[in-house]
Order: structure tokens, then sequence, then C-alpha cells
């Protein structure tokens, strides 16, 4: 046996062991397992009488994948070494593959990214027969790409049109959908005949090798050049490219490998596989992405902005108020996994219709092959649909998702609590009222606490948790768990009007407005916001929330601040707005807002939009549109940094990205201030300031920030 430290060396009956057993949880593709690993294969290439070769781990994870500390920090200057490094390893691997002996791997766990190249690197791939178990090489969601011969074999495997959804997309899969793909050889029932199962396997095939190492192979579905294939890889990066409007350099260097790759031999493909990774590992936006949703979205998930010292909670039994399309939703959400909800509305025909929202939602699920029927029958089967206050009783968590009105939600709160137990929490899904004073109705204020959910809430991965002045660390703690429990991401605010992520959406909607009211043109805003990597358009995306809510948000706020004795802000878009809703064009809902709703057509931009507002007479460039939209989100949440709305630059990041569609390549609203540069980002600022208003003028914290050149980080 080695002294290896990742990696336990055995040989049995001629049989060599890897067995990946790093220090910690995890096993992991850093420089200790990158050492040991050459060391390895150097030390098998040198035994006598080889029969073959297992990989397998002590860890219930397989693999867990590459080292995202290590590729974080990649800059230009020491790309060359990343590459030589890289290629260091790959050259192990191919020395493993190439030796003329069976090499197996025995699945036990999820193999993602690294820890599936290396099952991918091994002649057959034996798994336990687990659907949890996942497989699969996510990078691209982080911003890269399978740089240790993923993208080579699996192209090789599958083929180029097959193996593409795996790569461009990350597509996960379980073993049993490997047996399908051919990707995976055998299955076991328990990781206990995974040892068993392999020997036999190298036992009945000594003379083992990968089939692009056999003489006579061809690669799946053809080459590039082929008839069937060429007509669609002429197409394929103007269809990458409406995908990712170019925002997303991974994907494409992704593709670009793929294709070349499989224009040349094995080990040409390799360093072009590795080229590509060192480019990407060099870049900002995989920075940003690893930074993001690997980092902070992982402190979140394990309780970061939860109260320390609290025992973990799970709920059973969830009362919702208000049938409506976020109760109703909620209700699906909560029922999927595994909650017991008790449905409420006005009358029982308002809350069956809450129910029948879950049964068409779990209903394309099933036809889409996501759910099974006898799943989606158990979670519709969970969802009690009511009018009576009564049946609430043993609910250990109410949420109240009626209309956003103080005085109704005080109506209903006094309604729920005279029959809900003394332990139960009370949740307002309130968009913008502070919950400070929505819990001036409950008898139990440390126990009030709000849930904002986004539209459409079973899909919607955010839930912003905002506590009142009163709200105690145990409320806090039990919501937070909830959240966790349902499979969504929590991030915790402060309570103020709109909060973070309601306060900061508005801006993007108005400033949208605003430029659509200066002439800009409504198809130009949309598609520049498109191209800077959000979801949708401003214009698209308030009719869906109707242009009533910036009209109220507005009346709310000046008669708040009246009552303070302060005059009330005018926005430039403010104009607009009224003029809609005087045309009667509220949004979607009715049919007609800055789009048209045919029933039997797309929806379209409202064609006297370029009457009302013409282009105007000194032209904005592109620049600035895209940077308005952009700068005055970013400017907006420093000041609820400011405030304290914000607590953490993660809840942040995360509830920009996964809560108002802020572009993902940013990493975040505030790592987008971070990756211009806070320098440059104060300069651009005062530019617009200049050129547009007040509202683009940084706050005082921001200029010490730049000064002292303190980038936003937890």
């Amino acid at each position: 046996m080695s002294s290896m430290s990742t990696i336990k060396y055995e040989k049995r009956d001629g049989i060599v062991h890897l067995i990946f057993d790093a220090p910690g949880s995890a096993n992991l593709m850093n420089e200790a397992f990158q050492r040991d690993f050459i060391a390895a294969s150097e030390q098998v290439a040198a035994e006598s009488d080889l029969r073959g070769v297992i990989l397998r781990s002590t860890k219930a994870m397989f693999f867990a994948g590459g080292d995202l500390d290590t590729l974080i920090r990649i800059q230009p200057e020491n790309a060359a070494e990343f590459y030589a490094g890289i290629q260091e390893l790959k050259a192990a691997m191919r020395r493993i593959e190439t030796l003329g002996k069976p090499i197996v791997a025995c699945i036990n766990g999820a193999a993602l990214g690294g820890g599936w190249e290396l099952c991918l690197m091994s002649h057959c791939r034996i798994a336990v027969d687990d659907p949890k178990l996942k497989l699969g090489l996510p990078e691209v969601t982080l911003g890269l790409l399978p740089g240790a011969g993923g993208v080579i074999r699996m192209t090789r495997l599958l083929g180029l049109q097959n193996a593409l959804p795996y790569l461009i997309e990350g597509k996960q899969f379980s073993p049993a959908d490997g047996v399908k793909l051919g990707l995976i050889h055998q299955t076991v029932a328990s990781a206990d005949e995974l040892v068993g199962a392999a020997e036999q396997w190298i036992a009945d095939n000594p003379n083992s090798r990968q089939p692009w190492d056999s003489s006579g192979y061809r690669m799946p579905g053809g080459s590039p050049s082929s008839p069937k294939l060429a007509p669609m890889l002429v197409v394929a990066p103007a269809m990458l490219t409406a995908k990712t409007q170019r925002c997303y350099p991974a994907p494409e260097a992704i593709l670009s490998t793929a294709v070349e790759g499989a224009q040349v031999d094995f080990d040409t493909a390799t360093r072009i596989e590795s080229r590509y990774l060192t480019a990407l590992a060099a870049g900002q936006v995989a920075k940003n992405m690893i930074g993001t949703f690997w980092h902070q979205l992982n402190a979140i998930k394990r309780g970061a902005g939860r109260p320390d010292g609290i025992e973990p909670s799970r709920i059973a039994k969830v009362g919702i108020l208000g049938a409506g399309m976020m109760g109703a939703g909620i209700a699906c959400a909560c029922a999927m996994r595994g909650v017991e909800v008790v449905l409420k509305d006005v009358d029982q025909a308002a809350a069956e219709r809450g129910k029948a929202y879950s049964e068409k939602v779990l209903g394309k699920r099933v036809s889409r092959g996501k759910m099974s029927a006898d799943k989606r029958d158990a979670a519709l089967a969970r969802i009690q649909p009511t009018a009576k206050a009564s049946d609430l009783a043993g609910c250990e968590l109410i949420i109240e998702a009626v209309f956003e009105d103080q005085s109704l939600k005080a109506k209903v709160t006094a309604e729920t609590e005279s029959v809900i137990g003394s332990e139960a929490i009370y949740a307002s899904n309130t968009s913008t009222l502070p919950i400070t004073g929505l819990a001036k109705a409950s008898v139990r204020p440390n126990q009030f606490i709000g849930l904002h959910f986004f539209s459409p809430a079973e899909k919607m991965p955010l839930v912003e948790i905002i506590c009142g002045a009163q709200t105690d660390r145990q409320t806090l703690a039990r919501a937070y768990d909830f959240v966790l429990q349902i499979g969504k991401t929590p991030i915790v605010v402060g309570d103020s009007r709109g909060f973070f992520t309601s306060r900061v959406f508005g801006t993007y909607t108005m400033e949208g407005i605003a430029m659509l009211g200066e002439g800009v043109g409504a198809a130009r805003v949309e598609n520049i916001a498109l191209q800077s990597g959000y979801p949708v358009g401003p214009l698209a995306v308030i009719d869906e929330v109707t242009l009533t809510l910036p009209a109220k948000i507005r009346a709310q706020t000046a008669a708040a601040l009246a009552a303070e004795g302060k005059p009330a802000p005018v926005h430039p878009a403010d104009a607009v707005v009224d003029a809609m809703l005087a045309a009667e064009r509220q949004g979607k809902s009715t049919g007609a807002g800055f789009y048209d709703y045919p029933a039997d057509a797309p929806k379209r931009l409202w064609p006297e939009l370029a009457t009302r507002y013409p282009p105007a007479d000194e032209p904005i460039d592109d620049q600035d549109v895209r940077d308005r939209m952009l700068y005055i989100q970013a400017i907006e949440s420093v000041r609820c940094m400011d405030e304290g709305v914000l607590k953490d630059v993660r809840d942040a990041n995360i509830g920009s990205i996964f809560g108002i569609g802020f572009p993902a390549w940013s990493g975040g609203v505030l790592q987008f201030i971070n990756q211009t540069g806070l320098s440059a980002f104060v300069a651009r600022a005062d530019e617009l300031t200049e050129r547009y208003g007040e509202r683009f003028a940084v706050p005082d914290s921001l200029r010490r920030r730049a000064a002292d050149d303190t980038p936003f980080a937890d």
C-alpha cells in the first residue's frame, strides 16, 4: 500500500484497486489528488502481472468533482501553469485507460463533473441502481466545461448530437437512464455487490479497451462533416446564441470543443478541450458563477442566514389562506415535498379551483415524464380545500396569501389565530407591506414573519424571509427550515416597504418604462434587456404583474411620506404608467398592456406605442440603455445594504438572480459591481447621473469602498 493521501492503492489477485479516500467528507480533483493520481498511474503501469483496475470510493458520494476553490483563483498570468497541470492529469488518465487491461468504475454514489470523467475513463461502469444517485457533467452551470476528458469521451460514446444536451445543458441522469444511454454497463442492488461484479467483468473481458481505441471505431451519428450532421452544425451556433445571447462563454466553448474534437485524434482533442477550459477558468464569468452559485448558494443551504443554537425543525401541516394563483402555487410546492396542506378561501368553490391548479401543474409533469402518476395522486391527496377556518386547527404554519390590502390581511390574521395552536407560526406572503405593521393585527407578533414567494410559486426557487421588529429567533429558524424543506432557497432581509426584491425589481421595470417614454422604442428596450442576460424584458415583465402595481406603490409611498411631511418623489416613468392605465391597458391579466395578447397568436408589442412614443431626436446609445437597467438595480441594492434591508452579500446576489432575474452571468447584483471594478462602476454611475438624473447617484458608502478598493464579500 502506498503513502498517498487521497488514494488507497491495493492489489489483490492481480487486480489493482484505486480507492478514492481523501481526508474530509468528499473526494475532490484538487492538487493533492492530481499528484496522487499521477503517481498511481505510474505505479499501475509498472505492475508486471496486472489483470485489471477497479476505481472505487470510501465516501457516500463516489467523487465530488473539481476543486472550485482552485479554479476560481486562475488568472491569465497563471493560465499556462493550470493548462500544464490539466494535461498532466489527463495523461495519467490516458496511461491507465490504454494499458490493454480492463478498467472498471464501481459507482456507489453521485459522480458529477470530474467524478463522472473518471468513470468515463473506465472501460466498464457499474452503478448502484438508485434513482437518487446522480451522474453527469454540470460544469456549464458554473461557467466552465468538463475539462478532464468529459467533452471528448461523451461525444465519442454518444455522438455529437446526443451528447450535447448533457454537455451544454449540464443534464444529469440516474443509473437506470445511464443504462438506456449505454453509459452504464451494469447496475447492482447495493454497494456491497459492486466489487464482485467488477471482478467478474474483469475476468470476462481480459483484454478490453475503449471503443475509440479499437480498430474500425466510428463516431455514433457520424462525423461533423457527414451529410446528416453537417446541416445541423451549420445552424447550431445561431441556435445557441439565441439562448445565451453571447452572455455565457461556456456553452459556446463546449460546442466548439465537441465539434473540433470530433474531427481529430483523441490526444489532439484533449488538448483542444484543455485550452478551452483554461480560457474559461481564467475568465470573469466563471469566477462570478462559481462564487455565487457554488460558495454563496451552498452557504445559504447550510444555514448561513439561520439563527445558531436552535434545533432543526420540520413542518408536517401548513395552512394557506387564499387559493388564488399564488396560494395555489404555494400549496402545490408544499404538497410535492410531502407537506399536508389545508387550502382555505372564502368559499369551497374557490378553494377547489385552487386545488385544480395543482392538478393541472402536476398533470403536465406526468405527461412530460418528470413525475409518476402515483406521486401526482399522493401529492394531490395532501391538499384539503376548504372554506372553514376551523379546518386550520392543527396546522403548524399558516401562510397568508390574500390580496395586498392591510385591512384584509388584519382580518384574516385575527380569524386564523383564533383557531390555530399556540405553537404555530404565522407568515404573510406580502411582497411590499412591512411585516412590523402587519404583525400589529397578531396576538403573537413574536411568531409573525414574512415569507415572500415568487410567481409561479411551484417553480420559482426563491423565498424572501422578512423579520418584523418583534419576530423572535425561534420563528426565523423554523421559517428558514421550512423553506429548505420544500426545496426552495431562503434569503433573510430586513423589514421595509418593498423589502429587497420588490424594491430592486421595481427599479428595473420603471427604468424600462422611462426609456420608452424618452423615445428609445419598445422593441429596442426589450431586446437590449434580453441581450444583457435578463430572462424577460422590463415591459413584458411589468405586464405580467400588471401596471396597477407601480401605481399602487407610488400612492402608498406618497401617503407614507406625506405623513412624515415629506414630498413624494417623481419618476420619469410615472407619466407613461398613468397614460397606459388611462388607456385601460393594465397588463396581461386584462389582455392589454405594453403588449397585445391575441387568443390565437403569440403576444406582440402594442403597435400604438410607436406613435405615442416616437424615436428621440438624439437617440440614446445601446450601452446607455443596457447600463441604465443594470446600474439602477445595483445602486438600489447598495442602498438596501446601507439601510440594513440586506444583511449579507450572498442574499443580494442569490436573491437578485433567483427572485428577480438579474443576469446570472454577473454573479448577482453586488458581484456585478465587483466584476466591473468599484472605481469604474462609480465613474460610470456618475456619467449616468449627469445624463439621466439623481436616481443613479451612488451612495457615499460605495464611494468609500471604491476609494479603499474593498469589494463586496461576506
